[in-house]
């Protein structure tokens, strides 16, 4: 029997994402090429605290893959960066290994992603762009290093705890002061953090400091290891190198539609 999606013939990637997330899939629609469809589901929890959801996340995670059911998934792209910081790198690879094999497909996150990314751009230098509180912000630095990034800067946002949820508020012209504001330094490349924070509109023009250095979001970095991993079409991810997305006009089209609405 085909598995083929009618609106997916090149494959369907499974995504999740936090609870209250409201940028990961507005984004990752925007990047999505033709012929690659995007399933949804949350994870989710009812900790009090951020740092206890984040945990909760990773605890048992079938049971947020189980939400897609019998859906011919092609590939798992986990929408959360928080969650591998706090379990650490060792403890990340053991659970992905294991979620992949029992899901027989493979299953990646934002942060196993932007480490392929950097790789993959021959970036062994950063610097961060940070809406996260401090001590998460710490946490991140030491995850990237323990994956053999070196971090040459951070900048942190400012956030608004009144609103909604402080990180995902904020709008990507926030993005791109951070992006201003790290100045001129030696980092080959510039890293937005948070799944949640909106990015693209700073990727798509990012501020004159940055010109020449690629710029790269948590979410851009999943979606582009996404479309590595998708099993079936093998050909079709080949073509959507990670320079070839950063530059893909389509989504900036795409994002533009949405902002002028």
């Amino acid at each position: 029997m085909s598995t083929t999606v009618e609106y997916a013939p090149i494959g369907l990637v499974g995504v999740l994402t936090p609870q209250a997330n409201t940028t990961v899939e507005p984004e990752l629609q925007c990047l999505c090429p033709p012929g690659v469809g995007l399933l949804a589901a949350r994870m989710c929890s009812t900790a009090p605290d951020l740092e206890a959801r984040l945990r909760d996340y990773y605890r048992e995670p079938q049971r947020w893959t189980a939400q897609f059911a019998n859906a011919p998934l092609g590939v798992v792209a986990s929408a959360c960066t928080g969650s591998s910081y706090l379990i650490g790198a060792h403890a990340e690879d053991v659970l992905f290994d294991a979620w992949s094999r029992d899901l027989g497909v493979p299953v990646t996150n934002s942060a196993l992603a932007v480490v392929a990314a950097m790789r993959a751009l021959g970036v062994t230098r950063m610097s961060l762009v940070s809406p996260y509180p401090a001590w998460l912000t710490d946490a991140s630095q030491a995850y990237w290093r323990s994956r053999g990034l070196e971090v040459a800067r951070v900048q942190r946002l400012a956030t608004d705890a009144s609103r909604f949820h402080p990180i995902y508020a904020l709008g990507s012209a926030a993005a791109r002061e951070g992006i201003a504001s790290l100045g001129a330094d030696t980092a080959q490349a510039v890293l937005l953090l948070g799944t949640g924070t909106p990015t693209l509109g700073a990727i798509a023009t990012p501020p004159d400091n940055a010109a020449g250095v690629p710029v790269v979001s948590c979410n851009l970095a999943l979606w582009w290891h996404a479309l590595e991993l998708l099993q079936g079409h093998a050909a079709a991810p080949r073509a959507h190198t990670l320079h070839a997305l950063l530059a893909e006009p389509r989504w900036r089209r795409r994002l533009g539609e949405i902002v002028a609405a």
